[in-house]
């Protein structure tokens, strides 16, 4: 289970806790927490990183650190919680697979990065979710639906450049201030200071997989000796990170290390 501190609750109340791409937030004047609150909360409780939900019938699906479960209306396809298990991956696109044997029969689970439309709510996610479940009694049902990943939630802080590539930085290799990143987990995106320019962009998340996408940065020119386009370069090779000891450190399969401090 990932241990958050205190200060994350706080976050969640100012930001009204929105799910990727869901309008609907707390009210200021509301005491009764909105079901996007609840689910932040559990989120970080549980070690949630996958949701997935859909209609006719209504089900839902979480994946967490420990378990994968299952909610479904249907009485011959009940709900299940399994230990959890790392998907199979598709070799030429991005699909998981995950092969699952409960009491109640099998279960295959395929997530697809692929747009979805709920067909209830209208809301669009990133990834299409198929279930195709079969019982002890040999009856078989697919259930479709939308599916999303939970950006971790230790990410949204803002972060200042500490060291990049294995050395040490300092002011006299950038512009003013030292580089920075201000990440918003709720809505996947990031904005900061690259060095002598403004940056901003998105983030691709997955279990274990950071990415800063569609980076763009205002266009003043900087000094031969800023570092800049180093960092810029190393920021989008990012693919792998680590948060621990108050530090982000982004890392790719080649070594290119950026390590960040979190301020207040």
């Amino acid at each position: 289970m990932l241990q958050y501190s205190g200060f994350l609750l706080v976050i969640l109340l100012f930001l009204g806790c929105k799910a990727p791409n869901n309008a609907i937030t707390e009210s200021a004047s509301s005491t009764k927490p909105t079901k996007a609150y609840q689910e932040q909360i559990e989120n970080m409780e549980q070690g949630i990183y996958f949701r997935a939900m859909g209609n006719e019938p209504e089900w839902r699906l979480k994946i967490s650190a420990t378990q994968i479960e299952f909610t479904s209306l249907l009485p011959d396809f009940k709900s299940f919680t399994a230990p959890h298990i790392d998907p199979i991956r598709a070799m030429d696109a991005n699909v998981k697979s995950y092969r699952l044997t409960t009491s109640t029969g099998t279960t295959a689970i395929t997530i697809e990065q692929q747009k979805c439309t709920n067909t209830m709510s209208g809301q669009e996610l990133p990834y299409t979710v198929r279930i195709e479940m079969t019982n002890n009694s040999t009856t078989s049902k697919t259930f479709s639906g939308c599916g999303y990943y939970v950006i971790d939630a230790r990410l949204h802080d803002i972060w200042v450049l500490e060291k990049m590539n294995g050395e040490n930085v300092s002011l006299n290799k950038f512009a003013k201030q030292l580089p920075y990143i201000e990440i918003n987990s709720t809505n996947g995106t990031f904005m900061g200071y690259a060095g002598c320019n403004r940056m901003n962009g998105k983030l691709f998340f997955e279990k274990g997989l950071l990415r800063f996408t569609n980076i763009s940065t205002t266009e003043m020119a900087c000094e031969p000796q800023n570092r800049e386009s180093e960092l810029l370069h190393s920021l989008q090779s990012s693919t792998t990170y680590q948060v621990s000891n108050m530090r982000l450190t982004l890392t790719n399969p080649s070594g290119i290390e950026l390590v960040f401090k979190k301020v207040d």
